[in-house]
């Protein structure tokens, strides 16, 4: 183990985006990655774990990695592979030579590690469906995991695959609220934090190219079709990375500039409204118009750290720094 190094878990649905984070995470001094826990969301779950084998390989790294759900808690999964490919990593070809995933279930894999390393922290990077499963097993984990950081949600913008929701939340909402309602200190990264300036524009991308290793030639081109997808999706040129922008907060906290602490409830039932993570960010919800409506949160859950301002240049910098 690093020396003097933060215990992680990584809960992912690997795609490109993912696989950078992975990457971060996996080259970094500052973390120990216990596991890679894998989950369907933006492709399904056989082919997320192969994309996370590859990444791991790729780095060097011999982390455990384990399978998980193959579907949300209640619904049918509805994968992003428009955006990221239909192998979720541009369809470039990309799979592992070696590496296998262990036989033993994400779920079981994510209690063991609560304890097996008390304090340890976890980052989740897809749909909350294993986490939410695992706190359904084992509910005493929650005082065992220190610090859980949630990329996902639209807080108080529009949503990436709704006009309320963004993707990893409306993919399993119930598992969401489940996650939200449980207790656990939880920071969420939402999605328009990766958004205008924090993009990787033509600049950063020649950068990263320059370095000419495999890692940094990989991050770029399993990212192609994702960076399609975002000028189509938004207008907007580069390639917009929200789970490297969530494992840049794990890694650094203080790439965090502004976060305040918000009560977040999970919709479920919206019509138009399925995933939306509603933000009481002005602390309305005691008021006697909506404490019946929000007393079930207020009573069992705490107060989610909201981030809501990034440091651009230090993300920017993390990033480089994880492929040289």
């Amino acid at each position: 183990m690093k020396a003097m190094s933060r215990v992680v878990l990584i809960d992912t649905d690997t795609a490109s985006d993912d696989a950078v984070a992975l990457i971060m995470a996996l080259r970094s001094p500052l973390v120990e990655v216990a596991a890679i826990t894998v989950v369907a969301g933006n492709v399904p779950v056989e082919q997320a774990t192969r994309n996370a084998l590859f990444t791991a390989e790729l780095c060097g790294s011999s982390v455990p990695i384990y399978r998980g759900a193959d579907k949300p808690l209640t619904r049918k999964l509805e994968p992003a592979t428009w955006f990221h490919g239909m192998d979720g990593l541009g369809d470039c070809g990309y799979a592992p030579t070696a590496k296998t995933a262990e036989a033993t279930h994400a779920v079981d894999a994510i209690i063991a590690a609560a304890h097996q390393h008390p304090g340890f922290e976890v980052i989740t990077l897809g749909p909350l469906t294993n986490l939410a499963l695992a706190l359904a097993r084992d509910p005493g984990i929650v005082a065992n995991i220190s610090r859980v950081v949630v990329m996902g949600g639209a807080p108080c913008c529009e949503g990436n695959v709704t006009p309320a929701a963004e993707f990893n939340i409306w993919v399993d909402p119930e598992a969401a609220r489940a996650v939200f309602l449980s207790g656990l200190p939880i920071e969420l990264v939402g999605w328009q934090l990766s958004r205008y300036e924090a993009v990787l524009n033509a600049a950063d991308i020649a950068q990263i190219q320059a370095l000419n290793t495999p890692l940094a030639d990989f991050a770029i081109r399993c990212n192609g079709r994702a960076r399609e997808a975002y000028l189509e999706q938004t207008g907007e040129q580069g390639i917009s990375l929200p789970d490297p922008i969530a494992m840049a907060i794990l890694l650094q906290p203080k790439l965090a500039l502004e976060s305040s602490e918000h009560y977040v409830e999970i919709e479920t039932e919206g019509r138009f409204t399925r995933g939306m993570t509603v933000v009481d960010r002005l602390k309305v919800t005691s008021d006697s118009r909506n404490a019946e409506l929000w007393r079930q949160i207020r009573e069992v859950s705490r107060p989610a750290k909201v981030v809501w301002k990034l440091d651009v240049p230090g993300w920017k910098r993390l990033l480089l720094e994880s492929f040289s």
